[in-house]
């Protein structure tokens, strides 16, 4: 993992050493015009010759060194190119060629570091030392060496240096540089914090999850750095093309060559031939998706959106329908007991005392909702059995409990009230004593405030969205006509969602949006998994592509917008490179354009490519509106 220590940012292009003999180049060169202009000749090729050797310093070593281990570049058809027009007697030429070279090499690779240190600088996020505390009282260590199990003591106004929970204190939490929610969240004992938040008015004592070097906003940079390791579909489609163009253009141009040979014109042809190798030569092709993908990627992760492939982020650009899952996503997943019926002779209060009893050892959300109302349990239930999207069964003194959802469990006479709870948008749990539907629990988890706005954004942009819920159909039809989703799957099991993405992804591209472990497997059958928000499950964040910090749902049409941008990007940048080389060849092959001009024309193409790549790290119009996810941190504003 990357130290906090390591991270430098590039210097202004002006001070950067890396463009020094670029700018050497081209600065002997335009003297060594001046001379020539003058009439000076010899002091001009002098100056000519320097000019070439500071722009071939920056490519020809390396270009050397590929060919000793076998592999073919666009720096050696360069170098080729050099090599011959002085060989002809071009020294001006061939400075040019190298100056050009040199400058839209430089200034790609000032692109590409540009985009990975934008992302690299979310680590300075993290606080250079934090305080910690020891039997003997409080020491000041640095932020690496912070071990899991340490407690850090987190001062007003301070960032928290590493993941942990709260075991001392209260107070609020800024969290916006990590997730893009600008509303401070109150926090306390037991609350689960983030690395890089800032702490609000009050001391905090933190119990820490994870190292200093591996917590969550280091795994986010490591993810993202990654990323381009593996290739989407215009990645590949460019290395395709690039490839084995290089061995194709050293074999035109030597036949070229060859035919002045063969013709008496060997001088006339092997110019021609130099020429032709730089107009075909894949300088911008090779560069096209690559600036776009980082500065893209790198940008995504600015407003939380960690996208963990260029693969991912392509296919993110071409997603057509939009599954969600409902509980945690579309909702709060915050439910909370709104309503309690019995059969005669049975209190509401046991009702939630038995519901509580064999729920007490659940992770279900709907289990700490039960709990939550209940009184305290008296007597714990015993042999447990949990039935995996149906309910779960237990003795609770004697007896034998069942609760479970409508599917399962019938529910008896209270039929009337259990479909006035569904048609709410209440979840009904049935609860079933010694056989005998004994009451309902009517649960409800309120829609987030922003996901009838989110629906409506995607679909002003073309995109369908269907929900998937395990809830049953009237629960589940109340929460999507409030959300303004048409299209609805409920009572689906885990596997039954996977069915339902695959089937979907038969037609058109389609993303799943979820957070839960029973969401995994549809995450993992989408053209792209999004987990959804800092709460989802390991589970899920291990099988999306894509993961939120934040969870605001309208970074979801953002995301979309953002990666279609991106994709337009690409295909421009491709296109152009193409055009580039299709045009040039005939030009350079006929005399046309000589090796100047083509020179000029394929290298200001190149630099073209990068300033349209670096467009895609521009900030996504979605997110422009949006008060609930700010512009950017003062932290992150000069990203």
């Amino acid at each position: 993992m990357t130290a906090v220590a390591e991270i430098e940012s590039r210097p202004p292009w002006w001070q950067d050493a890396a463009l020094l003999p670029s700018a050497a180049s081209g600065a002997f060169l335009a003297a060594g015009y001046v001379f020539e202009w003058s009439g000076m000749e010899i002091p001009a090729l002098v100056l000519q010759w320097v000019a070439l050797a500071a722009g071939a310093y920056t490519f020809v070593p390396g270009a050397l060194r590929r060919l000793r281990q076998r592999r073919l570049g666009v720096g050696l058809l360069m170098t080729i190119a050099a090599i011959g027009a002085v060989l002809l007697g071009h020294v001006g030429e061939a400075a040019t060629l190298a100056f050009l070279f040199s400058l839209a090499e430089a200034l790609e690779d000032r692109a590409m570091d540009r985009a990975k240190e934008g992302l690299r600088a979310l680590l300075s996020l993290i606080p250079d030392t934090v305080r910690v505390s020891r039997l003997a009282g409080d020491v000041e260590i640095p932020a690496a060496q912070v071990r899991e199990l340490d407690i850090l003591v987190v001062g007003a106004g301070e960032r928290i240096a590493t993941d942990g929970v709260i075991v001392e204190g209260r107070s609020s939490l800024d969290a916006s540089a990590i997730t893009g929610e600008s509303i401070p969240v109150e926090v306390g004992p037991g609350h689960a914090v983030a690395a890089g938040s800032i702490n609000g008015s009050a001391t905090l004592r933190v119990e820490a999850t994870a190292d200093g070097l591996d917590n969550s906003l280091t795994q986010i940079v490591a993810l993202v750095e990654q990323a381009h390791a593996r290739k989407g579909e215009r990645a590949r489609l460019a290395d395709r093309i690039a490839r084995p163009l290089v061995p194709t253009v050293l074999i035109v141009a030597a036949l070229v060559a060859l035919f002045g040979v063969v013709i008496g014109d060997p001088w006339t042809w092997l110019e021609r031939a130099l020429v032709v190798l730089v107009a075909a030569s894949p300088c911008a092709l090779a560069i096209a998706v690559p600036v776009t993908v980082i500065s893209a990627i790198g940008s995504a992760s600015k407003f939380g959106v960690i996208i963990k492939s260029g693969e991912a982020f392509e296919q993110l650009g071409t997603v057509r329908t939009l599954a969600l899952d409902k509980t945690g996503t579309l909702t709060r997943n915050e439910p909370s007991v709104v309503e309690v019926r019995t059969i005669s002779g049975v209190s509401g209060g046991d009702v939630l005392a038995w519901a509580a009893a064999v729920e007490a050892n659940s992770t279900h959300p709907l289990a700490a909702a039960i709990i939550d109302s209940s009184t305290p349990i008296v007597v714990p239930a015993t042999g447990v059995v949990e039935e995996a999207g149906r309910g779960v069964t237990g003795l609770v003194s004697g007896r034998a409990v069942r609760i479970g959802n409508t599917r399962w469990l019938h529910p008896g006479d209270l039929l009337a009230d259990a479909d006035a709870f569904a048609a709410e948008g209440m979840t009904v749990v049935v609860v079933e004593v010694d056989g005998v539907t004994t009451g309902l629990i009517g649960i409800r988890d309120e829609l987030r405030p922003e996901s009838a706005e989110t629906i409506q954004l995607l679909n002003a942009q073309g995109i369908d969205t269907v929900m998937l819920t395990g809830d049953n159909a009237r629960t589940a039809g109340a929460i999507a006509l409030e959300a303004g989703i048409a299209d609805v799957r409920a009572e689906q099991l885990p596997a039954d969602k996977a069915a339902v993405i695959s089937q979907l992804a038969k037609t058109r591209p389609v993303a799943m949006v979820g957070d839960g472990i029973n969401d995994a497997p549809a995450l993992a059958t989408a053209t792209v998994g999004i987990a959804m928000g800092v709460k989802g499950s390991a589970a899920a964040i291990e099988s999306a592509d894509i993961a939120f910090t934040g969870n605001d749902l309208r970074l979801l049409p953002a995301a979309l917008a953002h990666a279609r941008r991106g994709r337009r990007i690409m295909t421009m940048n491709i296109g152009l490179a193409l055009a580039i080389i299709i045009v040039l060849f005939p030009l350079a092959l006929f005399g046309v354009l000589g090796l100047a001009g083509v020179v000029l024309v394929h290298e200001v193409a190149e630099v073209i490519v990068i300033l349209n790549g670096v467009r895609a790290a521009r900030r996504p119009a979605a997110l422009r509106g949006l008060t609930a996810i700010p512009a950017a941190r003062r932290d992150l504003a000069s990203l």
